[in-house]
């Protein structure tokens, strides 16, 4: 979940701790005969209609893995040429980067699903950076380009004022311990939501969506055209993602899957969103916890599979995450420093000088870039 680029340094969390509060508030819906009947006309038809990666930019944790316009256009042509992706989600804070990044793939004629995601920012800042992110994406598609705007991504976790403290990492620790004051947590959400979602309209006239948080955040999808979910659930048959979706087409909207994916490791698919805990940053470098097996097999497997479930169930967008994690350096000749293990990444960050933090980088797509690519190159 979103939860992989903004809590890293998190110790701990359990997702079952969160899905516990949250179904004793009655967060997740059940399905209805109504809502089945509606889950049927939200489908466009046979196949995903866009087939996409994330794309996260952001400042960096060192100024070599900034980002960088020069990368951001070899990454946007890799995306499209060597993916196969028609739609790039791009996401993140800073509005320069995040309208350069989207530019660049309206360019390529990609589709562009563009979400800003400013956290443990004053809620006003946050709308503001919302707002003039939006204005761009209306620009965009005035010229003609082909554009979704989503208004953020799980607030719960990254809006301050919704849970208590001031930070991810704080709000975290108060999961953790219990003190949570859930009707209030769920109204404040609400508010918060609807906020985005006018700031939203105001300045975009064209489909407007949310990235919601699996199980957990159940915002009213009345306030946007598209349902996103950032999907990471682990089941051993088809059919029981195919179920587990189903709930999400019950407003008789198309659906977009705005995250999905695993680590390379074995046994990251049953971990969930929480498979990058496996690395101690209290360790100077930061290193892997435990022995995990790295496989990227594992991950190659699992992407591939969801993706063949969410093109049999004819949704309207997928897109993997996440196409590259500069901070998480693949390290084969170290594997307790080999920080790729716990990366979503669909590439592999290579150091020219591993131990340097200022050395020079290019990536390697990894086994789940190329099941990626085999599926999205069978539909052109």
């Amino acid at each position: 979940m979103e939860e992989t680029k903004g809590i890293k340094q998190a110790k701990g969390i359990s997702r079952a701790q969160f899905l516990a509060g949250a179904a004793a508030m009655g967060v997740a819906g059940a399905v209805g005969t109504a809502g089945q009947a509606r889950a049927t006309a939200a489908r466009h038809g046979r196949g995903l209609r866009r087939r996409g990666v994330v794309y996260t930019v952001g400042a960096g944790e060192t100024p070599g893995t900034a980002w960088s316009a020069r990368r951001m256009r070899h990454d946007i042509r890799a995306i499209r040429d060597d993916l196969h992706a028609d739609t790039v989600d791009v996401t993140g804070d800073g509005v320069e980067r995040l309208t350069s990044t989207a530019a660049e793939a309206a360019e390529r004629g990609l589709h562009v699903w563009l979400q800003p995601t400013l956290g443990d920012a004053p809620q006003r800042d946050i709308l503001e950076h919302l707002a003039e992110t939006g204005r761009f994406a209306e620009r965009l598609r005035r010229q003609g380009a082909s554009v979704d705007f989503s208004v953020g991504c799980e607030f719960w976790l990254f809006v301050p004022g919704i849970l208590p403290g001031e930070t991810v990492l704080d709000r975290i620790r108060h999961l953790q311990n219990g003190t949570v004051d859930w009707p209030r947590t769920l109204r404040r959400l609400a508010e918060f939501t609807a906020k985005a979602a006018k700031a939203g309209r105001s300045v975009f006239k064209g489909n407007l969506g949310y990235a919601a948080a699996q199980s957990i955040d159940d915002p009213d999808w009345s306030l946007f055209d598209i349902v996103g979910i950032d999907y990471y659930a682990h089941f051993e048959k088809p059919s029981d993602h195919v179920r587990e979706l189903k709930q999400y087409l019950r407003w008789g909207k198309p659906l977009a899957i705005t995250e999905f994916g695993t680590c390379a490791y074995a046994g990251a698919p049953e971990t969930g969103g929480m498979g990058w805990d496996i690395v101690d940053h209290d360790k100077e470098p930061p290193e892997i916890k435990g022995n995990p097996v790295r496989s990227e097999r594992v991950q190659a497997d699992y992407v591939g599979g969801l993706l063949d479930v969410f093109e049999s169930m004819g949704l309207y967008a997928a897109m993997a995450f996440e196409f590259i994690s500069a901070d998480a350096p693949h390290r084969p000749d170290t594997p307790r420093l080999d920080l790729d293990m716990a990366s979503y990444a669909l590439t592999k960050v290579i150091k020219d000088r591993p131990d340097d933090p200022a050395s020079d980088w290019h990536w390697e797509p990894k086994e789940a870039f190329r099941a990626v690519a085999r599926r999205y190159g069978r539909h052109g």
